[in-house]
This record gives C-alpha cells, sequence and structure tokens, in this order.
C-alpha cells in the first residue's frame, strides 16, 4: 500500500503560499527583502548564503562521493541556499560544523517510490528496514530537519513512519528501537504551526504509545529496553538479555504521553487530555523515585531485581530533555564538566571514566563494533546537550552557566573532523570517537579490515545519528519554540563574541532572524541585540538577554 501523501506547502511571510520547488528562490528574495529593506539606505550588506557557499565547494572538494542519493553534491549549494537559516559567529568550528551538518543531512534525504525518506547510514546495512530506514534516528531526523523550509521531506518521512506499514498503520519497522516520535512531532508543530497536520497525526501517535507500553512498560511506570534495541549496544549497564528499566526509553515515554496530551488539547479532546497527562504524570513520578540514585545523585538503570546500577552513564541526562526532573536533581550536572565523570577534550564520554567498566580499549578489540562503555558518541552528545539547553532556560540557579554549555558545543563542533592519512584535516562525522585522541574508532577498525557490506569502509561516513544545527538554532542562539510566542534567550557568555547572525528562519510561516552587533559596525543597524519577526523589529536591548516574542 502507498503512504498518504500530501501537497507540500511552502509558507512565506505575507506572501501567501508557495506550492512549487520553482518559487523556493523567490521566496528566499522576498523574505530578506521584507525583513531588512530599512537597510537599502547604509552601506552594510547583510549576509546571504553567497558568503557560506566556499564551505559546500570545500566540502564538495574534498568528498569520496561513495553513496548518492537525491541531492548530489553537485545540487548540494542549490539545495541549502533554498532550505536552511543563515548563521554567522566569530567561532570558525561552530560556524563551518554549522554547514557541514546541513551538508551532510542533505545527503540522507532518500526518495523512494512513496515519497522521501531519512537515512541514518548512506550504504545499506542489514537491521534497516524498507528504503533502509531505522528508527533510532527518527527523532533526531526531524528535530533537525524541522528547520528545512521546504516540509515535503520531512511530511513524506513522517508519513512513512505513522501510515506506511500494513494496511496504511504505523510502519512494521518503528519498534525496531526505542525513539520519541511523538514528542518529535509535537516540537516540529511548534516550528511550523501547522495544527491541522498534527491533530491527523493524533492517531498515529497514540498507536505508538501504547504499543510500547503494552510490549515494554512495567507495572511501576518504567519502560525497559535491551541496550542495543536502545541505541546503546553493549553499555555498561546494558543487557541483551535482561529488561532493564532504563531512562531513556521511560523518557521518551513520558515525551510522548505529554506530545498526546497537548495535541489533544488541540483537538478540543478533553477526555483524551485528561487520561495522557495522567499517564505523563505517572511516568515521571516513576522516573524521579525509581530511577534516581540519592546516593550517586544521579539517574541510573534499575536492574530486574530493583538494584540500580553503580555506574553513572551520559544517559542519565536524559530526563532533561523532556524537563522532569525536580530542581533538587540539578547536581547531577556536575558530573558532565568532571574529569572523572564524562568530561573529555572531544566530548564527554559514554560513562563515568571513575567507574571500573570504563572502556575504550574494549571498542577497539571487542567482537562487537559498537560499545557505549566509553567512547563518545555524538548521538548521546547531542541529546545531552539538548537537555542541558533546557535546564539552562528552566533552572532559575542552575548548577551549571551559559559558559559550560559554550565550551561543551565549541568541543562538540571541533571534535567532527578528520585528520587523513596525509596530514590533511576535513570535517567529518562518525560512529564513535576515542575521547582521548579524537580517532573515529569505528571506521578505525573497517577500515583495517578486509571485509564487504556493511563492515565495508566507510560505513560511518556522513552518519546521521545526531543533531547539531538544532543546538545552534535553540541552545546557542536561543531561540525556544512555543505555541503562541517564540523566546530567544541565548547561551553565549557575555564578552564572549562581539557579534553573530541567525536569519532565515522560517518560523510559523514567517522569517525570524536574531542579531547581535555590539558596537553596530557589523551589520549597520544599530547597536545591539534584537530580535525581528515577519519583517519587524520586535525586540531591541543593549545587552543579549532573554525575549519573550508574542506573536
Amino acid at each position: 500500500m502507498k503512504v498518504r501523501r500530501r501537497k507540500p506547502e511552502v509558507l512565506t511571510p505575507d506572501f501567501g503560499l508557495l506550492t512549487s520547488d520553482s518559487q523556493l528562490p523567490m521566496k528566499k528574495l522576498l523574505i530578506s527583502l521584507v525583513l531588512f529593506a530599512q537597510v537599502c539606505c547604509t552601506e552594510k550588506r547583510l549576509p546571504d548564503f553567497s558568503d557560506f557557499e566556499h564551505y559546500i565547494d570545500v566540502f564538495n572538494e574534498h568528498d569520496n562521493e561513495l553513496y548518492v542519493q537525491y541531492i548530489p553534491n553537485e545540487q548540494a549549494a542549490d539545495f541549502l541556499r533554498d532550505n536552511i537559516p543563515i548563521f554567522q559567529c566569530p567561532d570558525p568550528d561552530i560556524e563551518r560544523t554549522y554547514y557541514f551538518r546541513w551538508w551532510t543531512y542533505r545527503k540522507h534525504i532518500k526518495q523512494t517510490d512513496t515519497g522521501f525518506v531519512i537515512t541514518e547510514f548512506l550504504p545499506e546495512v542489514s537491521w534497516a528496514g524498507p528504503h533502509n530506514t531505522i528508527s533510532c534516528g527518527l527523532s533526531p531526523h526531524i528535530m533537525e530537519g524541522r528547520w528545512l523550509h521546504n516540509p515535503e521531506y520531512l511530511d513524506d518521512y513522517i508519513d512513512y513512519w505513522c501510515y506506511g506499514g500494513k494496511e496504511g498503520g504505523l510502519a512494521d519497522n518503528l519498534f525496531s528501537y526505542s525513539n520519541w516520535m511523538g514528542d518529535a512531532l509535537w516540537q516540529r508543530y511548534l516550528v511550523n504551526g501547522r495544527k491541522d497536520m498534527l491533530v491527523t497525526q493524533l492517531p498515529a501517535m497514540i498507536a505508538a504509545f501504547e504499543k510500547w507500553k503494552k510490549e515494554h512498560g512495567t507495572n511501576d511506570h518504567l519502560y525497559w529496553s535491551y541496550d542495543v534495541r536502545d541505541g546503546m549496544e553493549e553499555s555498561v549497564s546494558g543487557s541483551r538479555t535482561r529488561k532493564n528499566r532504563r531512562a531513556t526509553i521511560s523518557a521518551y515515554a513520558y515525551g510522548d504521553a505529554k506530545a498526546i496530551a497537548n495535541t489533544a488539547r488541540l483537538a478540543q479532546n478533553s477526555p483524551l487530555l485528561a487520561a495522557y497527562e495522567k499517564e505523563a504524570a505517572s511516568i515521571k513520578e516513576a522516573i524521579n523515585e525509581k530511577l534516581w540514585d540519592k546516593k550517586a545523585q544521579f539517574y541510573k538503570v534499575l536492574f530486574e531485581n530493583d538494584s540500580l546500577s553503580g555506574c553513572r552513564e551520559l544517559h542519565g541526562f536524559t530526563p532533561w530533555y523532556f524537563s522532569i526532573p525536580p530542581p533538587a536533581h540539578a547536581i547531577a550536572w556536575e558530573q558532565l564538566m568532571d574529569k572523572n565523570g564524562f568530561f573529555s577534550p572531544y566530548g564527554p564520554t559514554t560513562a563515568e571514566q571513575r567507574h571500573p567498566g570504563f572502556s575504550v580499549e574494549k571498542a577497539y578489540t571487542s567482537p562487537k563494533a559498537c560499545r557505549w562503555d566509553g567512547p563518545v558518541w555524538p548521538f548521546a552528545t547531542s541529546v545531552t546537550l539538548t537537555a542541558l539547553a533546557n535546564y539552562l532556560n528552566e533552572s532559575p540557579q542552575p548548577v551549571l552557566s551559559k559558559k559550560d554549555y559554550f565550551r561543551q558545543l565549541q568541543i562538540y563542533a571541533k571534535s567532527q573532523q578528520l585528520v587523513q592519512e596525509e596530514g590533511g584535516v576535513v570535517p567529518w562525522i562518525d560512529e564513535s570517537l576515542d575521547p582521548r585522541n579524537g580517532a573515529w574508532i569505528t571506521r578505525e577498525r573497517f577500515n583495517n579490515m578486509n571485509t564487504e557490506g556493511w563492515q565495508a569502509k566507510e560505513r560511518g561516513k556522513d552518519y546521521n545519528h545526531s543533531t547539531f544545527c538544532d543546538l545552534v538554532i535553540t541552545g546557542l542562539i536561543g531561540v525556544r519554540p512555543g505555541e503562541n510566542e517564540v523566546t530567544v534567550n541565548p547561551l553565549i557568555p557575555a564578552d564572549t563574541w562581539d557579534w553573530f547572525y541567525l536569519n532565515e528562519v522560517l518560523y510559523k510561516g514567517k522569517n525570524l532572524a536574531v542579531i547581535w552587533d555590539k558596537t553596530g559596525r557589523k551589520y549597520g543597524l544599530g547597536k545591539g541585540f534584537k530580535v525581528f519577526y515577519a519583517g519587524k523589529e520586535v525586540f531591541s536591548s543593549n545587552t543579549i538577554e532573554k525575549a519573550i516574542v508574542k506573536l
């Protein structure tokens, strides 16, 4: 059965509805004209995509394009010009990595006979479902891709998961790996404002939640998973046979229940709203009471015998991704910057380094290729940084600060590179990193083998299983989507940057821009911190501060 397809809608500010891809360049021009017509009398020219196209040229030049899907390298610049927000900052690693990650995300857009999907691996892998889809990465795919201007790619992709299975039901491989599809759909709605579409997805959200509950829920309102099906093969506290209750899949269930409740409110379904609010409250209480280790002051895995793991693991920060923990649990964040905890020069380790089960060597020698008992994992890094951004935005007296978020994002950006055999350095994203030297572990293992198929060279090249651009937009620059407003709260320490620029953010169908210019000489719009929406200046301050803009 064919997946249900919808006509793509490309919303533009104050110019109606453009429905053809061929009109996207005109849309971008109109956005720029509307927002900054006022600067035509100045000598400054505001940045546009042409100022950053050199990145794409370099990425293409140094790329061995092994697997080509819908948008080849030669068309990458045109696609990105029409689809992504423009970002400029003084940090070359963060700026370059922002464009690099959009460049790699574009590689994973795959056209099928029933619409577009987003892939995790570029080569075909044996554990994937139809069209090489893997549910483990679907939530990061939606969170990152919600900022693309053309919604067709995610519309089709979401249709696959919601209606691409037997008799038009949920995709058969949706439950192969834990995910938070419902919450991701809600978060996308907060950006695009397409209420009617979200409400039509409500039955699929409910069906997915109830199946997870039936097959992975427990009597104590927690959820269990084998670590391999949680995307975390060979973790310190994991198991391929025991039904351990985990903060990850339990937090995902909470996020999905809240998303269903919120969508039920939009649909004016009071009984459904009440039922899933109650469901979410029960899960939240269970996570905070049963998975919190009071002595270690951290969320941990709960074994079948009702004892907690003896190891802090990075996925213990996942509850903050969904704003679950009470203020008293904030002490856990001290572990992120502790060198005996998770801190390393190449990103947070997946297990605390003081624990005897922590290992990097096993990742090179174990028969199992992917291990999360020590190496740096971009997926876990991006979840943790999203969680940290939530925490810093919600806590009046945080344990960590903007400085810590900024430092971790810098490390994350700089770690996404590869030192080539001839000595050159190129941008790179792969599966797992050595926290001691930044080497891509899985790549080194497989490139030293004479193997074919899924173990072939460059299996993890351009790996699409984490976010980065979303972290820049919602964390660093601080665009926090809401139902009837947008909050802008940059996580940039005071006196760190004299300027930054984010523009062409398509937010509820209109253009959003966030600009900081300490002296007023960089962009010619005057001194200070400014937010523009739909062509109008809606916030201005002499300093970078939290802005709440009602729409």
